[in-house]
């Protein structure tokens, strides 16, 4: 079930870091998911930590869009091939990328 997008409003503390490694596709998305879910049910935003991320595709792409329509989501970390990928399907100026966890921390 998706929640509409409204405003965001993180609850007291700084957000929690997900930080996946590996290849994320069709068969690890629904792990993906709960991680995401779990923190921004808690704590009403994520941080993602991409760096060790090696490999997504378009179902981790939906999960990021719908992820971040929904709630403030901050990417951190990502690697050069994530932001051209990104790029290429024209949402990198959608997401909120930072290029350090420190740096997504301090927004």
């Amino acid at each position: 079930m998706t929640t509409p997008a409204g405003p965001w409003h993180p609850r007291a503390g700084l957000l929690p870091v997900i930080a996946p490694q590996g290849e994320f596709d069709y068969g690890t998305v629904p792990w993906l998911q709960e991680q995401i879910d779990a923190a921004v049910n808690e704590h009403g935003g994520v941080i993602l930590d991409a760096g060790g991320i090696t490999f997504i595709d378009s179902t981790v792409i939906t999960l990021i869009l719908m992820t971040n329509q929904r709630t403030h989501l901050r990417i951190a970390n990502p690697s050069p091939r994530l932001i051209n990928l990104f790029g290429v399907y024209g949402i990198d100026h959608v997401l909120h990328l930072y290029p350090t966890v420190n740096d997504a921390h301090a927004v």
